[in-house]
């Protein structure tokens, strides 16, 4: 679903930094050769999370769910001189994917990729994180919130994808819809959590941008 009027988001991309040659290669590669596309972040919301690293300068950021690495390179972007970026995704198949565009972006040191169940892995991080960008399963979704909240430095910045999820958390409750059911619980925990501001962006499929108090 667009949340936004196309010739609206037309005039936005228009007026808005224009999307790196680099990520308009991934995107259509992406697009030509790998399951589900619309998974991207896309060039609005790419400039977005590039623009919120390049403000922050961070030293860590934690990335749940890699896909195609688009994410990865635009938070990379704004890394600290010894920024560490971690993404963490359970699809193995795609690792070479990742890599070429890695390799190409010229942040290929500063990225460390894990592979495996997320929740499992985030226990075994021993440091804290300025940027953290939740875009993975929805059904661990309050699991993630839960265990990355402990991750957080102070002042730390919380970044959750799709969270208005086609619309579809304006819609009644259904017992055989758990994604959406979770999610309206994750926007509403995050909401009336006194440790977070929080502010929900009609963009894409809705990012939350949530400040660890």
């Amino acid at each position: 679903m667009d949340f936004v009027d196309k010739k609206i988001m037309d005039y936005v991309i228009k007026n808005s930094e224009d999307e790196p040659e680099l990520l308009k290669e991934l995107t259509k590669e992406t697009y030509q050769k790998i399951l589900q596309p619309r998974m991207l972040s896309g060039h609005p919301q790419g400039r977005i999370l590039s623009l919120l690293s390049k403000m922050i300068k961070p030293k860590r950021v934690l990335e749940i769910g890699t896909y195609t690495g688009y994410g990865t390179i635009c938070l990379a972007e704004g890394l600290a001189n010894d920024g560490k970026i971690i993404t963490i995704d359970k699809n193995e198949e795609i690792i070479d994917f990742q890599n070429k565009y890695f390799e190409k972006s010229g942040y290929r040191d500063k990225i460390i990729q894990l592979h495996g169940e997320a929740l499992n892995l985030i226990e075994t991080l021993n440091e804290k994180f300025d940027i953290i960008f939740l875009d993975a399963d929805k059904e661990n979704y309050i699991e993630y919130y839960r265990s990355v909240s402990k991750k957080m430095i102070n002042g730390g910045i919380l970044i959750s994808d799709n969270v208005l999820w086609s619309g579809k958390v304006l819609e009644p409750s259904k017992t055989d819809d758990l994604e959406t059911d979770i999610l309206n619980r994750f926007n509403q925990l995050l909401k009336n959590d006194t440790r977070f501001e929080t502010i929900i962006i009609p963009i894409r499929d809705g990012v939350s941008i949530s400040r660890l108090i």
